[in-house]
């Protein structure tokens, strides 16, 4: 099931913690204001960070 639909709203994090240049983590593709904030959020807020990451992966570019 994919993280934004469980509850409680489990973390993005896989445990590749690497902030690259366009300000995103490599692991997660949180910024790291969402990484910070993510333990004191509320689902909704999660909800959406989780929303936001599915944009991201959409703008992959692949070689």
């Amino acid at each position: 099931m994919s993280g934004e639909l469980q509850t409680p709203v489990p973390s993005p994090c896989i445990n590749l913690c690497e902030m690259a240049p366009d300000g995103l983590c490599r692991g997660c593709m949180r910024t790291l204001d969402e990484i910070v904030n993510w333990s004191q959020a509320s689902d909704d807020y999660k909800r959406a960070v989780w929303m936001e990451i599915r944009r991201r992966e959409q703008g992959i570019q692949f070689d």
